[in-house]
């Protein structure tokens, strides 16, 4: 079993790498934005859709190694 350290660091490194990501992903077609006046409301439907396929092929491919 892997330190408490490690997890840690892993935990950072994994964060640091969806921050990154989330400056290419960002906004995509099919997201919805209302501006009304100075209120904007966004739901980022397809974004999460992408980061919800991502994940699960991550989680497959770390399932399969062990």
């Amino acid at each position: 079993m892997p330190g408490f350290g490690k997890i840690i660091i892993f935990t950072g490194v994994v964060l640091i790498i969806i921050g990154l990501a989330w400056n290419f992903i960002g906004k995509l077609p099919g997201d919805i934005t209302f501006k009304k006046g100075n209120t904007t409301i966004y739901f980022p439907i397809v974004t999460s859709i992408v980061i919800s396929i991502i994940l699960s092929l991550i989680f497959f491919i770390i399932g399969r190694f062990r």
